[in-house]
């Protein structure tokens, strides 16, 4: 599904505490390579891929706060998210979205799955170990 015509729900993962009707904006550095400050905010249509990013956000940071997931709304237009649109499969599987307006947040959710202490290892060390110039590009 494109942006185009994906309808949501939408969350947000992250470690950061949020209330209903605060913005998420751009212009922070990104998770995954510190020295990038980030042109889009980020989100997806999956429950459960918010709540990876949350946790990966938490670990990547090394932040002691607990990974959350949030419902949110886009504010403004929105699209998919090249980062991993078409990169290993077709298509957008991860249903994965980018806007460079705010999002807001509608609420927090809580039932979302949490990575396995083995699979949470296995992603760090795709991703978290290695040094920031080691963890690809980002099409900001």
């Amino acid at each position: 599904m494109s942006a185009a015509q994906e309808t949501g729900p939408f969350f947000h993962g992250t470690t950061a505490d949020l209330r209903v009707g605060d913005l998420l904006t751009p212009g922070f550095r990104s998770n995954y390579r510190p020295d990038v400050v980030m042109n889009h905010i980020y989100f997806t249509a999956l429950r459960d891929g918010a709540g990876l990013s949350a946790e990966l956000a938490s670990d990547l940071a090394r932040d002691a706060r607990a990974p959350r997931v949030y419902l949110v709304e886009p504010t403004g237009a929105f699209e998919d998210d090249p980062n991993v649109t078409d990169k290993k499969f077709p298509g957008n599987p991860s249903r994965s979205y980018r806007s460079a307006a705010p999002l807001r947040v509608v609420g927090e959710v809580t039932d979302w799955t949490p990575l396995t202490p083995e699979a949470r290892q296995q992603w760090r060390s795709r991703i978290g170990e290695r040094p920031p110039h080691e963890r690809g590009e980002i099409i900001n």
